[in-house]
């Protein structure tokens, strides 16, 4: 990396190294039975380079050919967009912990973590088909620039999860659970557990009615209408183009006072966390939502410059592409009332588990709609059954307006989104039945 960074400053004003190493391991499983397991390798350095102010950039598998990277992005560099930005130099990041060398479990062990989620499953309900897999990895990050900053932090993954499918005649039921940690997690009970509830829970079905009802969107739920738009409304692009809704609304209220949303890569021990986004930029707990009212946007360092402001520490890099705006964790504040005493105040409404095909609406509008791929209804505040064939639609920004309650706990979706649940008054809900 030295070597590179020493060849690109004879060619450009200022040069930036970024080097991923990671190793990867899954076992997968389907129809009840273990399918493939799969390892692999992978390393590559980026080179961004500010030459004629504008951005050279370029990419390598090849380690030892830095002459050639360096080649490449002198010649991109004369396409490139103009450079509004300087790269970033930290003297000290904040001591964020995302390595645990106990995550590396034997292959063994990780094949019975899934035989024995599934055994537990298929225990409770003997026909279901289920689907699991097990993962970790492990990924080294380095970056040095042409001004002094300097940045390397290891971390460790490990996925967890099951999904399955019920089928009895025409009627197919869906339930999952999935966890992520940098820690191991070789206790799948608590996953085999939201599973048996999700499967009790639907055990009966009951009708609902086509209009306005209460709806609850569990921690999945959120996750699966309601965060999407907020990601894209958030993020500083869609804000200097003009096309996101909250974009001229710095400091104005536009949701309900007790809604808090924070973009957060400090948490311990989270694979989303880290010291340092993609450009070396220290992470930082970014405020978005403070009772209601809009508090900021996410930056990387060009987008920064082009609206003058600070980055944020949100420039990542997928899939080997270019540095761009990525969200890291959002999460959802707490209220103090908890999921039975949601359940308590609703004579007739739904939980919502997951509603599917809510993305494919106009997100940055905030509009969704989806089928309920999990949900239950409610009569006289407790859950009389799953409901079929039945769509909920709203608009994220009109919906988040006016929340009943918050509640009290809040769990991790994935690795992205820790959310409690959310008890809205009332979005529109169609039913066949």
């Amino acid at each position: 990396m030295e070597d590179i960074l020493t060849r690109a400053k004879r060619v450009s004003q200022d040069a930036e190294v970024f080097m991923v190493a990671s190793e990867e391991t899954s076992v997968r499983f389907e129809a009840n039975r273990l399918k493939h397991i799969q390892s692999k390798q992978s390393n590559y350095l980026a080179l961004r380079i500010i030459r004629q102010a504008k951005i050279g950039y370029a990419l390598t598998t090849d380690l030892g050919d830095g002459a050639n990277l360096v080649n490449m992005a002198v010649e991109t560099a004369q396409f490139g967009m103009p450079a509004k930005f300087e790269f970033p130099v930290v003297p000290a990041y904040p001591d964020i912990k995302v390595f645990d060398a106990g995550a590396d479990v034997a292959l063994e062990q990780m094949i019975k973590l899934g035989e024995e989620l599934i055994a537990t499953v298929r225990g409770y309900t003997p026909d279901i088909v289920c689907e699991a897999e097990v993962s970790k990895a492990e990924i080294t990050v380095d970056i040095i620039n042409s001004r002094g900053g300097k940045a390397n932090y290891r971390e460790s993954t490990f996925n967890l999860g099951i999904e399955g499918t019920l089928i009895r005649g025409t009627d197919m039921l869906f339930v999952g659970e999935n966890q992520s940690s940098c820690h191991p997690l070789t206790e799948p009970g608590s996953i085999a557990e939201v599973v048996l509830q999700q499967l009790e829970l639907a055990r009966n079905q009951a009708a609902v009615s086509s209009k306005s009802l209460p709806i609850i969107f569990t921690p999945q739920g959120v996750a699966s209408a309601l965060i999407s738009p907020l990601m894209a409304a958030f993020n500083g692009k869609t804000v200097l183009q003009g096309t996101s809704p909250v974009g001229s609304r710095l400091g104005q209220p536009v949701f309900d006072e007790k809604l808090y949303l924070w973009d957060d890569p400090t948490r311990d021990y989270r694979p989303n966390s880290r010291p340092c986004d993609d450009e070396g930029v220290a992470s930082q707990c970014t405020p978005l939502i403070e009772e209601g009212v809009i508090a900021n946007f996410l930056y990387d360092l060009q987008t920064a410059g082009l609206a003058g402001v600070r980055s944020t520490g949100n420039g990542g890099r997928s899939g080997r592409g270019f540095p761009a705006i990525s969200p890291s964790a959002f999460i959802i504040g707490t209220g103090d009332t908890t999921f039975d005493e949601m359940l308590g105040d609703i004579k007739e409404g739904l939980v919502i588990e997951h509603l599917m095909g809510a993305g494919q609406g106009n997100i940055l509008n905030g509009d969704f709609s989806g089928n309920v791929l999990l949900g239950y209804k409610v009569e006289n505040g407790k859950i009389a059954g799953r409901v079929k064939d039945t769509m909920v639609s709203g608009n994220v920004y009109q919906a988040l307006k006016q929340i009943a309650v918050i509640g009290s706990k809040a769990r991790w979706v994935g690795s992205s989104v820790k959310t409690p649940h959310l008890y809205l008054p009332g979005l529109s809900v169609a039913s066949k039945t």
